[in-house]
């Protein structure tokens, strides 16, 4: 599955799916990408690329609260919208979140998320956060951060198979 951060970036995910029979797309808008609120444009354009059969998921959407990243009140802006386009459509959400793993489900109980479910994409918190995600019906996506983190490798240890998928995404490593 090769993921969209951007709109444009959105439109190459679905493009490289449909060129390549062993490619599959999500699309949505990073929290981090996000230049202002998620306009109807952008959000009927991402609705439209979601409707591709070769669309598997609404990703990587999300909450990230560093400092450098966009306004919060965007981000909820976003999220929101992008949950939506997702139940509309029956599609799964891969999200983001990066220091804000409360409010992120939070927001997924509230949008009702869970009535598609998907994936925390990246996952570095506690056992606490991944109950409580997995009890909301989310996979815990586990990538790079398992191969020098000994806390998330013993919670790993824990968790139970079926509820883990592995990643690529290893970016900025």
């Amino acid at each position: 599955v090769t993921a969209g951060t951007t709109l444009d970036t959105s439109v190459r995910a679905v493009r490289l799916a449909a060129e390549h029979d062993s490619l599959f797309a999500s699309v949505g808008v990073h929290p981090t990408d996000l230049t202002g609120p998620l306009d109807k444009m952008t959000e009927q354009a991402l609705a439209t690329l979601a409707e591709s059969v070769r669309v598997v998921a609404v990703s990587e959407i999300g909450l990230d609260f560093q400092e450098r990243s966009p306004d919060r009140a965007v981000q909820y802006q976003a999220f929101r919208r992008q949950i939506g386009i997702a139940r509309e459509l029956g599609l799964p959400i891969v999200f983001h979140s990066r220091d804000a793993p409360l409010e992120t489900l939070r927001v997924l109980r509230e949008e009702r998320g869970f009535e598609v479910g998907g994936a925390m994409h990246y996952f570095q918190y506690g056992a606490e956060v991944a109950r409580e995600a997995m009890d909301l019906g989310f996979y815990i996506s586990l990538a790079k951060p398992l191969l020098r983190l000994p806390k998330l490798q013993e919670l790993a240890a824990g968790l139970s198979l079926d509820r883990v998928v592995l990643e690529t995404d290893a970016y900025p490593q």
